[in-house]
């Protein structure tokens, strides 16, 4: 009974050291990877961003009113996936945005594309590693709340997670985040009010609402927008909710925009085409530019 206790005893002290090393190894891979790109990207410029942006589908056109410094397709820089989806321009640019220090994602990348939510996260954990302290996230997505229609701006006020996945899944890296991050306000209350207080200045007609994520590609059943309208979600996309975990774990500050591309009314439903969508969100795309420039502006 003695041996085989002592010899449980040495399987368990053995696993527990197998899993450490193997936990420390995965921790140092994506230090590594951190350090890699973030080495690569300072060799191209020595740009300190304080503000991080990521545009989602439709939604590039901010870019263009960027002083660019540098500007670095997503294929040149070491361990960052590539995006598949073709509204989605695939570059990083590095400049000033009414007068701010910015970096910017012109393109995401989503889990339908087969990307893990690590991959998919990775370039937030590098704005931040860049020196950006607050980021800006806008998408697209259906909208659910009978108050919305196609076109409308939608501020996020805060979210529901149905992807099954979570980019925090695994060992944690201390030096990067808190093993359980708060997550009590992962959109900040400042942030919000100060985009009410320019839309209301510009005009812009801006709604409230809490985004739902799933993983896509395919859209959404009547029975299935029922069922996310009845659990508190006003609007659905694939995206965001990954970025804003891997955000806040990082202690970013986070202003989230959607642009509702179409009406998810499950009794009054019409067969969904991307064209459409894309034309719908290019239509409030300038309304979009105006709020985050004046916000920019303000912070």
């Amino acid at each position: 009974m003695q041996i085989r206790e002592r010899w449980s005893d040495w399987v368990d002290r053995g696993i527990r050291y197998v899993w450490r090393l193997f936990s420390g190894r995965r921790d140092m891979e994506l230090r590594e990877q951190l350090e890699e790109t973030v080495g690569y990207i300072r060799s191209k410029t020595d740009f300190k961003p304080e503000l991080g942006v990521i545009l989602g589908t439709g939604l590039g056109g901010l870019a263009e009113h960027v002083e660019r410094e540098v500007v670095l397709p997503y294929e040149d820089i070491p361990n960052f996936p590539i995006s598949t989806v073709e509204t989605h321009a695939g570059r990083l640019i590095l400049g000033r945005l009414e007068g701010k220090r910015v970096v910017m994602m012109q393109g995401r990348f989503h889990r339908y594309e087969g990307y893990t939510l690590k991959q998919v996260t990775f370039p937030v954990r590098v704005m931040r590693a860049l020196g950006a302290g607050t980021l800006f996230v806008s998408n697209i997505a259906g909208g659910m709340n009978p108050n919305f229609r196609a076109g409308d701006l939608v501020v996020i006020v805060d979210h529901i997670n149905l992807m099954g996945d979570n980019p925090l899944i695994g060992p944690n890296d201390d030096e990067l985040g808190p093993r359980f991050p708060d997550m009590s306000e992962p959109y900040d209350r400042k942030l919000i009010a100060l985009a009410e207080e320019v839309a209301l200045r510009e005009g812009i007609r801006l709604q409230r609402g809490v985004y739902i994520a799933v993983t896509g590609p395919s859209l959404e059943t009547p029975a299935e927008y029922r069922f996310l309208r009845a659990i508190g979600a006003d609007m659905v996309g694939m995206s965001t909710v990954p970025e804003v975990i891997v955000a806040k774990h990082m202690g970013m500050r986070v202003l989230g925009l959607t642009v509702i591309s179409d009406e998810c009314f499950p009794d009054a439903l019409k067969p969904v085409h991307i064209q459409d969508l894309i034309r719908t969100v290019k239509g409030a795309e300038p309304k979009l530019v105006r709020l985050v420039r004046g916000i920019v502006a303000k912070i």
